[in-house]
């Protein structure tokens, strides 16, 4: 019975609940080194985010007989060419429309507010069952911005935090440039045999998987922002631009990302024209169906192979975790895990073929 794989998971699972458990007893001896994980973790999660956006550059580089330092030094001058031009062509027209924002913020409060006052008066008319569903309805909309919002300030701390270790994000990002085809020798020396190429495999599978989404979600958010951007001007939508780039940022999170960025889109059209509520509903439908269709099978293909319903239920339940960077990092985490389960499950696969060949 011992040998038998759902005694060996059961036993496996119940060491890891005591662990947990004895760990939660005594976390107050492990509360400096949280705090020390805590401050490392997001600069090089931020690091690596930056070195699988660059390395392509680098590899192009060095393909040329671009020495290493030369390469590094290139992406760093790209990159902060890239932000000054960023700043300097897109900074004064954002700065226009946060102002712009800022001074008609009463005014869309205004409006709203009687846009909420007409359907309130309206809801009296309608039959009691209804009423019913639309008063459901207006509760669950009003949780799901509240939880929105509380996302939006998690996003807000972090984006602080990383401000202030900015000196170590930079650090991080170099000696990934500079060492990374030194890091899995490193791990899978300490193996031998067959068990040596399952972590080599395992580490190749694992960098693939975090290359290929980081990659590909970063160009996705990029050409479905464009997309939004196009729209809005044309139907001539205020603030299309300050729009775009939250988009930008929300289309980071699969599949919820485009429906959370629609938001503020349909509040400021409501304002503006609601008839202009109908027109960004348009847009959005068809820049996600653009997105479902062609840009991601195109641009992602199958190398996460995870089905949109597992997504979702990560996202939600991440979100309720670690909020708004526990939905960011949900999607990549469960591909490293499911590639550690299924390169360990084909391990034990070959096991038992092997076995019964010599039997």
């Amino acid at each position: 019975m011992t040998k038998k794989l759902w005694f060996q998971s059961g036993v496996a699972i119940l060491l890891a609940l005591l662990i947990i458990k004895f760990f939660l007893e005594i976390n107050y001896i492990f509360a400096p080194v949280g705090i020390i994980a805590k401050a490392i973790i997001l600069p090089l999660v931020l690091g690596g985010v930056l070195y699988y956006m660059t390395e392509p550059i680098q590899r192009f580089l060095e393909k040329r007989k671009v020495p290493r330092w030369g390469s590094i030094l290139i992406i760093f001058v790209i990159l902060i060419g890239g932000v000054y031009a960023f700043s300097a062509v897109v900074g004064p027209p954002i700065a226009n429309e946060v102002n712009k924002l800022i001074d008609n913020g009463p005014t869309i409060t205004k409006e709203l507010t009687h846009l909420k006052d007409v359907a309130l008066e309206q809801k009296k008319d309608l039959p009691p069952q209804l009423e019913e569903s639309l008063n459901s309805a207006a509760d669950k909309i009003q949780s799901y911005a509240l939880k929105f919002g509380g996302w939006f300030v998690s996003f807000l701390q972090s984006f602080v935090q990383a401000i202030v270790l900015l000196v170590l994000v930079p650090f991080f990002f170099v000696f990934m440039l500079k060492d990374h085809e030194k890091l899995a020798p490193k791990i899978y020396k300490y193996f031998n045999g067959k068990r040596r190429e399952w972590v080599k495999k395992t580490i190749h599978d694992i960098d693939h998987v975090l290359r290929s989404y980081i990659q590909g979600q970063f160009l996705i958010s990029a050409i479905l922002a464009t997309i939004i951007l196009i729209g809005y001007w044309i139907i001539g939508l205020q603030y299309a631009l300050l729009i775009a780039i939250f988009t930008l940022f929300m289309n980071l999170i699969p599949f919820i990302g485009p429906w959370i960025a629609v938001m503020p889109a349909i509040l400021i059209a409501f304002a503006q024209d609601p008839k202009l509520v109908i027109w960004v509903a348009v847009i959005t439908l068809i820049a996600n169906q653009v997105d479902s269709n062609f840009i991601t099978p195109n641009v992602m293909g199958k190398s996460l192979d995870i089905h949109p319903l597992t997504v979702i239920t990560l996202l939600l339940a991440a979100g309720n975790i670690a909020g708004f960077v526990g939905i960011i990092v949900a999607v990549p985490v469960y591909g490293v895990a499911k590639v550690i389960v299924t390169n360990i499950y084909a391990a034990r696969k070959d096991i038992k073929k092997t076995a019964t060949k010599t039997v």
